[in-house]
């Protein structure tokens, strides 16, 4: 089938003009959600997000390492948000579930992995349909990233976070990458290709995030940064 005989296939039951108004009308599913996700996460107070990925089974150093880090995170006050799903984000809301903390999970409806987790606390529950919305509730909500060993989208909300950082979009946060072994081939990347070779970023883009191994060093560098910095929103 060629493209033409395709775009006639999909819109063969509908007019351009039904296609606007349909979109148009999606503007007010868009702004529900917003409403929603506003009225209930800035209630929460000071929090941190723990990424990492769906598919990490409980055995796995790293669901270790992230239920430890929710522990220690919220031992000194702080909320956890995760994704809401399996994996690295269950170990997180597990975590401060586990140490009588907050824990938030932000799920998105997918036709396959997601599912909210039984360590989010059932006030702190947010469903959503677009990824877009849920990435500007992590962004404005935390007070600091934990990145652990994901896949794709792991990748996006990583690289969404210092993109704005680096253009001065949002105020600075911090940002721990989790997993030496995991992380060090990309990081490589970034330093020899992206910055030396092609001079895409700047030599202190590098300084947007940390790297460390165990959860003491993820929690630390998030106490240490909040000994010099104000809590607050980040937009």
């Amino acid at each position: 089938m060629t493209n033409d005989e395709k775009i006639r296939s999909a819109f063969e039951n509908k007019t351009w003009q039904e296609i606007k108004v349909t979109d148009s009308w999606q503007i007010f599913k868009i702004m529900a959600e917003f409403v929603d996700g506003f009225e209930k996460l800035a209630k929460i107070g000071p929090c941190v997000s723990i990424f990492g990925s769906a598919r990490t089974p409980t055995e796995n150093k790293y669901y270790q390492i992230a239920v430890e880090t929710g522990k220690l995170l919220t031992e000194r006050g702080y909320g956890v948000i995760t994704g809401g799903g399996p994996g690295i984000m269950e170990a997180g809301n597990k975590g401060a579930f586990e140490a009588g903390g907050k824990s938030v999970g932000l799920n998105i409806e997918l036709p396959f992995e997601q599912f909210h987790n039984r360590y989010i606390d059932r006030d702190k529950i947010l469903e959503f349909d677009y990824f877009f919305i849920r990435k500007v509730m992590f962004m404005k909500y935390s007070q600091g990233y934990i990145v652990l060993p994901g896949g794709f989208g792991t990748m996006d909300e990583l690289f969404e976070a210092m993109t704005l950082i680096q253009t001065g979009k949002i105020a600075r946060f911090p940002i721990v990458l989790v997993g030496k072994d995991y992380w060090t081939g990309l990081i490589d990347w970034i330093k020899n290709t992206m910055l030396e070779q092609e001079r895409n970023i700047s030599p202190e883009d590098l300084n947007l995030f940390r790297l460390v191994d165990t959860a003491e060093e993820a929690a630390e560098h998030i106490f240490r940064f909040y000994e010099k910095y104000v809590l607050k929103p980040n937009f």
